[in-house]
């Protein structure tokens, strides 16, 4: 199974339209375009995660602009998007028809292929308990690194052909819910994936 973006080359930048945060703040927060081929048979659904495994771990440090957080601190994953249950004769996501617009407190019913279900991504923790954006976070929400990290972001959109048409989730699900679902269902896995930095010290 092949994926592609028309929106970055695989390794490559991230144009900011795509990203949640830019310099000057909130930036379009648009999802990119996806397409995929050569499914394999017996694909009933697929579900796709964009991970960032580049989110740093020691929270003190984020934001700071007398502290630069070091490429060695330690790393976790943050997850972007979650979306299960995508029907198997979907091949492409366009570009914006799944988020377009940074919204506070979170997509209520975020867009995306008919009969597919989008789980919470990690801003939903990241903003819990600020008064103007605390809220549930589903769907697609881009980028926004620490402007003070001193690691380019990488930013995995991972495609999943599973040989099941729904996926045993929670309503309110997020990506570990999915990989735990999916196990033993997966037929075949694709990926592609893009850079961000908000570091006028990186390239980018």
């Amino acid at each position: 199974m092949r994926l592609w973006s028309d929106s970055f080359e695989n390794a490559r930048p991230i144009p900011a339209k795509f990203a949640m945060g830019q310099p000057d703040g909130f930036a379009p927060n648009r999802n990119p375009h996806l397409a995929w081929s050569d499914v394999p048979d017996g694909t009933r659904s697929f579900a796709l995660l964009c991970i960032d495994p580049d989110a740093p771990t020691v929270p003190e440090t984020v934001g700071r602009d007398d502290v630069q957080i070091p490429v060695e601190q330690p790393r976790a994953h943050f997850i972007h998007w979650a979306m299960a249950d995508i029907g198997p004769d979907v091949r492409v996501i366009a570009a914006g028809s799944c988020s377009d617009g940074v919204t506070a407190r979170g997509k209520r019913q975020p867009a995306g292929p008919a009969g597919a279900r989008q789980g919470l991504n990690d801003y939903t923790g990241w903003f819990a308990g600020d008064a103007q954006m605390g809220g549930d976070y589903s769907g697609y929400d881009g980028p926004y690194p620490p402007f003070n990290d001193l690691r380019v972001h990488r930013y995995f959109f991972r495609l999943f052909a599973l040989d099941v048409a729904i996926l045993d989730l929670p309503e309110r699900f997020t990506a570990a819910d999915v990989e735990r679902a999916m196990q033993g269902h997966v037929l075949a896995e694709a990926a592609v994936h893009g850079t961000y930095s908000l570091n006028p010290a990186c390239a980018a």
